[in-house]
């Protein structure tokens, strides 16, 4: 199968999951994802994890493999609906739950907060300062904002009570570790 991503750490580690081809849908880069997940590795285990615009499921199905207690992943496109929900059934897990929505559509519905939240929209819709203040709210205090961007993070209108811990590059894309104070 031509379009799948690999689990790189945790339990699932080496896992292969399939996922639609849709134009704009770009997992996090390998790279991109082992540097995020050596971040978090002492605050992962036992997370409430908000996968907002989950796409391939890559961030979220990680952060599960590597600890995380729940993960809700967000994702509207029916076809890559169905194989997050068809990788679910895979990796025999019930501590994901996938919200069939936009991601503006769910966090108007979603009544609990998150320990650790996934910012990292289609880049061709420039939804981050959008999502960061709806998301805001659902955030614990201390939580963390992982946000990925094909542009300069200091370019985005990003939340106030966010503070930049750490970020990286790789190729195109610029990512950001950020705590909520």
């Amino acid at each position: 199968m031509k379009n799948q991503l690999r689990i790189i750490g945790g339990e699932f580690k080496r896992r292969q999951l399939p996922f639609a081809t849709i134009e704009g849908l770009r997992p996090t880069p390998d790279r991109i994802r082992e540097t995020l997940f050596n971040w978090l590795m002492w605050d992962i285990q036992g997370a409430k994890v908000l996968d907002l615009c989950a796409g391939s499921g890559a961030l979220g199905f990680e952060a599960l493999s590597r600890g995380a207690k729940q993960v809700v992943m967000i994702e509207p496109n029916p076809q890559q609906s169905k194989f997050l929900k068809q990788n679910i059934a895979v990796l025999k897990t019930e501590q994901v739950q996938i919200v069939h929505a936009t991601a503006q559509q769910a966090l108007a519905t979603l009544h609990e907060n998150f320990d650790l939240v996934f910012l990292d929209p289609p880049y061709a819709l420039n939804l981050w300062q959008e999502l960061a203040e709806l998301v805001n709210p659902k955030l614990n205090k201390n939580g963390f904002i992982y946000v990925e961007a094909n542009q300069n993070l200091d370019t985005l209108t990003l939340p106030t009570d966010w503070k930049l811990i750490k970020n990286t590059k790789a190729g195109l894309v610029k990512a950001g570790l950020f705590q909520k104070i």
